[in-house]
């Protein structure tokens, strides 16, 4: 799922959303998916994800995002079935109980996982930095700190694929399917890739430091992120969804 944090220029509904409004309907999808256990209400909630995928351009990522997710909750499926033994013996040794559970997780997890990674392919990280310190009154260094962090990710990515491409060339092979002598081979590629996070994070921190990281404040941005009606619907539909998922 390389590439998903990346943003999607557009000019859609979804990209002229207030960043912290989109921020407010990611987290309000999460609350509501773990609110209910009421398995219609956690499918729409799915739809919606998708939809708000479709909606703001970026189809692919949202279908590859939907595959790579469903990979995981796959496994995580016959984990929940295998483990939970009580209930009544439906199929060999899953139980009603094991397979409610086990819906209920996948359900849950795919829920709120894919707008918060939605979000971000929709936002640029300085709108949502600026936003948090404009609107949201949080200080620049915290606001800072969130966004780097998340812009960091893709890179500690590609950094990660470039020491197995090294590590390939020189004939080691990843490409097994077994999943232990994989960890086994993975492992100790995390000593490099930390080396080269602190060497990052270092130069980072200096270009942060001479751009005068320290003055920064809430008068420094020049944009100034106001709520407009497209906001308004948007915290709306968060409360809505909340109080559906309570009555459900």
């Amino acid at each position: 799922m390389a590439g998903m944090l990346d943003y999607t220029a557009g000019n859609t509904v979804l990209h002229r959303l207030n960043p912290l409004s989109k921020v407010a309907l990611a987290l309000g999808i999460c609350v509501a998916a773990f609110l209910s256990d009421n398995f219609g209400f956690l499918l729409a909630l799915l739809v919606l994800d998708v939809a708000l995928g479709f909606v703001g351009g970026i189809r692919k990522k949202t279908l590859k995002l939907l595959a790579g997710l469903a990979g995981i909750c796959a496994f995580l499926f016959v984990l929940q079935v295998l483990f939970i033994r009580s209930g009544t013996p439906v199929f060999l040794f899953a139980t009603d109980e094991g397979l409610r559970t086990a819906g209920l997780v996948v359900l849950r997890l795919i829920d709120a996982t894919m707008p918060l990674a939605l979000v971000l392919a929709l936002t640029p990280l300085n709108d949502l930095a600026g936003a948090l310190v404009k609107r949201a009154h949080l200080p620049y260094k915290y606001a800072f700190t969130v966004t780097t962090a998340l812009k960091f990710v893709p890179v500690f990515t590609d950094e990660m694929g470039a020491i197995m491409e090294a590590q390939t060339a020189r004939g080691v092979e990843f490409d097994t399917r077994n999943p232990v002598r994989k960890l086994r081979l993975m492992l100790p590629l995390c000593a490099p890739l930390l080396i080269t996070s602190v060497g990052k994070t270092e130069q980072a921190a200096m270009a942060a430091e001479v751009r005068g990281f320290y003055l920064r404040d809430r008068t420094s941005g020049v944009r100034d992120y106001p709520f407009r009606a497209l906001d308004v619907g948007a915290f709306a539909l968060v409360a809505a969804l909340i109080a559906l998922a309570v009555v459900l």
